[in-house]
């Protein structure tokens, strides 16, 4: 699984706010969040966040934010994929 820089990572999750709905959970390609008893979800790693910002968008009441796109996460997929495309290439 692709590793990110997690202190660098802008997800944030607000717990009082999270109803449990599980849209986080079915939208997540890295399965960054885990359920956490009833009504509610947790961040199970951090790490593991591309910032794509499927989580937030489906929220529906606005307990995940991401900026989406930004930082190393945006900078690795792309280096990852030119590299790709470079050796796809050769």
């Amino acid at each position: 699984m692709l590793r990110y820089l997690e202190e660098d990572i802008s997800l944030e999750l607000d717990k009082d706010r999270c109803i449990g709905c599980g849209r986080c959970l079915e939208v997540c390609p890295h399965g960054v969040f885990v359920p956490d008893g009833p009504g509610k979800v947790q961040i199970r790693d951090r790490g593991a966040c591309m910032e794509c910002g499927a989580c937030s968008t489906n929220c529906p009441v606005e307990a995940i934010r991401v900026r989406r796109g930004v930082g190393c996460a945006d900078a690795l997929l792309n280096h990852w994929l030119e590299r790709f495309r470079f050796l796809k290439k050769g």
